[in-house]
């Protein structure tokens, strides 16, 4: 290989983490979220229902417009998406900073829901892009870890900026780093004209030339979408619901400040490891449903060890399940974002079948919080929690056999 064309990899790879550091500022606005919680109910009376809306309302856009962003993602450009995502992220968490309602702050919050859904939606098809076949898997299983990078960040620093500076400076601090990524994305991420295309894809038809509505047909009909939109929901509401409620639970508990933040913190972080382990192991040879179920398995006995009575008298042993559920839960998005990519009908369907599974993710995350704060009010407490997460991890489980279905019926199309 020449050295101009060692010089080119290097500078794609490049811009492939530029598009996954993307990720994690878009998450960032996520989780700013759970560690301003206990501030929000002080000054706002923020109720617990309140709190598992406000958690959740942020997949509002993306429960509902999650396949049309992708559609047009895939039509306007992958790039130019993820830089008007990231400016409305910018301007949505600013006008956040201004609200002094909770109705305002709702709105506020739904729009960055959007912002966020432009950012994220296009970046697997974009690192495919940028990045040879060999190291596309590895890099999606890192982008997969976009999520629990952001949320841990703001639950390590949320404690012990907010005290200090409060929750309206906590929302400006990530009004301008959407905008500083939006200009670092501009100026690394190649034009979405100009950029390469790998050898294996250059055969491939342009997206813009294929209608809409064909796209749309084309992912919708195919049953491997489904089954990845289903399986996402099913993992994302429980954890969002778990890890978001976390810092309440824990300031319940009578914990506050850095042991907080790096409890809470440390929970979110481990998930990346299951995710990035994903995108190793399916390069291994692995398969993905073995994946996927070892992931919900997983969920289900951290969550019971997590939650149950049966483990009240032993704090660390909960934490542990904590640690379990979070961890190699993070099996399953990695691989869910490699299915998208091999499961979607047609390389021009790539965005739209990861709009989808996002539609199907964004709807797990805006019922699952407000469904677990119910089942806590209803029973005075946490203790039943693993009950509704058990049930999660059981339909997750029999979506990653009919996933294991389509990719065999895939293989003998091919």
């Amino acid at each position: 290989m020449s050295l101009q064309k060692v010089a080119a990899a290097k500078s794609s790879q490049a811009a492939a983490f530029i598009v996954i550091f993307a990720g994690v500022v878009a998450a960032l606005q996520i989780g700013k979220l759970p560690p301003a919680l206990p501030e929000l109910s002080a000054n706002l009376g923020l109720t617990l229902m309140q709190s598992g809306f406000l958690l959740s309302l942020v997949q509002l856009a993306g429960m509902t417009l999650a396949l049309a962003v992708g559609l047009s993602a895939d039509g306007m450009g992958l790039r130019r998406s993820m830089l008007v995502g990231l400016l409305v992220l910018g301007v949505a968490s600013a006008m956040g900073a201004l609200a002094h309602s909770i109705p305002a702050l709702m709105f506020w919050r739904a729009i960055e829901g959007f912002g966020f859904l432009c950012v994220t939606l296009p970046a697997p098809g974009l690192i495919r892009k940028l990045v040879s076949e060999q190291e596309v898997r590895k890099l999606l299983g890192y982008w997969g870890a976009y999520m629990p990078a952001g949320t841990a960040l703001t639950l390590l620093v949320g404690p012990l900026w907010l005290p200090a500076w409060g929750w309206q400076t906590w929302w400006c601090l990530f009004a301008m780093l959407s905008w500083a990524m939006a200009l670092v994305l501009w100026r690394v991420v190649p034009a979405d004209a100009a950029m390469a295309v790998q050898p294996a894809m250059q055969a491939a038809p342009v997206t813009a030339q294929v209608a809409w509505p064909q796209r749309l047909r084309e992912t919708l009909t195919a049953p491997g979408p489904w089954w990845v939109a289903l399986c996402f929901a099913m993992y994302s509401g429980q954890w969002l619901a778990v890890v978001g409620f976390l810092p309440s639970i824990y300031t319940q508990a009578g914990l506050s400040g850095a042991t907080l933040g790096v409890l809470t913190a440390f929970a979110a972080a481990v998930n990346m490891a299951g995710n990035m382990s994903s995108g190793r192991l399916l390069q291994r040879g692995l398969h993905p449903s073995v994946l996927l179920g070892m992931g919900f398995l997983a969920m289900a006995l951290g969550s019971f060890l997590a939650f149950s009575d049966w483990t009240a008298s032993g704090p660390w042993l909960r934490y542990a399940g904590v640690l379990l559920f979070s961890s190699c839960g993070g099996l399953v998005p990695g691989t869910l974002f490699s299915l998208a990519v091999r499961l979607a009908p047609h390389e021009r369907n790539v965005s739209t079948t990861v709009g989808w599974m996002q539609q199907g993710s964004a709807a797990g995350q805006f019922a699952g919080p407000p469904a677990v704060a119910w089942l806590a009010s209803q029973v005075g407490g946490w203790q039943w929690t693993w009950t509704a997460t058990g049930l999660c991890c059981v339909v997750g489980w029999s979506l990653s056999v009919l996933i294991a279905k389509a990719l065999k019926a895939q293989r003998k199309s091919a």
